[in-house]
């Protein structure tokens, strides 16, 4: 029974992964005839050979990758561990707290769920551009504010806007599921706050918090939106760059490298994900 759908991703998602990276190292035949037709500086196989690298190589050696692989490593970095920071903080407020300000705090938290990426990004940049609110707004002051339009800054916030609500649905509905018993007894026994904090609730939620680090890193990652409207020229996070190989300078083949240059960033956190399944299942006895 689980057979037909199997088959059907495997057509319209498995058939399209394997053509590209076939295309990304040389293959211009079959399923690739027709872009390799179209395409400019299209690396081929020399004669005898399978397949070349050729299309690694001149990426790899692009002066403009390393800022981008750059850009994009660090605002991945930086934003998941800021979501994940506000999505914590408010996951244990919640627990521990409740009332109405964390109540207020989770209902707002969620409404980018609401709003489209690019209304969000647009928004954003209009924000904190030279002549956004912010600087508008500092101005009748005489207060010289930031320009974050078209920074890297700006790909933060945005990012943090986009990826805060999944996050705090997955990380406080870990922390809600924890027993209120055992925050109980281990007051009982004399923990303080910190260490039910630290022994207790982050080691039990452990499953969800990785779980929402990683489809948070793995989301902003790959992100276009965001860094499309609110990020500079240069350097570019690798979707954009992706998208200016592939539309801009009608580079294919180089637009599919920098694809799996970021498919294999992404498999590296997947495997975090993967292992937060492996584990829940063997604590439930699946495995």
């Amino acid at each position: 029974m689980a057979l037909p759908p199997v088959l059907l991703v495997l057509a319209i998602v498995g058939v399209p992964i394997v053509t590209a990276a076939l295309f990304s190292l040389g293959r211009t035949d079959g399923l690739n005839q027709v872009i390799s037709m179209i395409g400019q500086n299209v690396h081929k196989p020399a004669d005898g050979q399978i397949f070349t690298i050729g299309a690694y190589q001149q990426i790899l050696s692009d002066e403009r990758f390393g800022p981008d692989l750059t850009l994009t490593l660090g605002v991945t970095i930086i934003s998941t561990v800021v979501v994940l920071a506000l999505a914590i903080s408010l996951g244990l407020l919640l627990k521990l707290r409740g009332g109405w300000l964390p109540n207020l705090l989770a209902g707002l938290s969620v409404i980018p769920l609401f709003i489209p990426v690019v209304i969000a990004a647009w928004a954003i940049l209009m924000f904190y551009a030279h002549d956004g609110f912010v600087r508008s707004f500092l101005l009748q002051f005489g207060i010289e504010g930031p320009t974050w339009g078209y920074t890297g800054v700006a790909i933060v916030l945005g990012n943090i806007w986009t990826s805060l609500p999944f996050a705090v649905l997955m990380v406080s509905s870990g922390f809600q599921s924890i027993p209120d018993s055992m925050i109980e007894a281990a007051r009982d026994a004399g923990s303080g706050l910190g260490s039910v904090i630290r022994k207790i609730l982050i080691p039990m939620a452990g499953v969800p918090i990785t779980i929402a680090t990683t489809f948070t890193a793995i989301g902003i990652l790959g992100s276009f939106t965001v860094a499309y409207f609110t990020g500079p020229n240069t350097p570019n996070m690798l979707g954009v760059e992706l998208n200016n190989f592939f539309v801009g300078f009608n580079q294919p083949q180089q637009a599919e490298v920098i694809a799996f240059v970021i498919f294999f960033f992404a498999s590296a956190i997947a495997a975090t994900y993967v292992w937060a399944n492996f584990r829940t299942a063997k604590d439930a006895g699946r495995v």
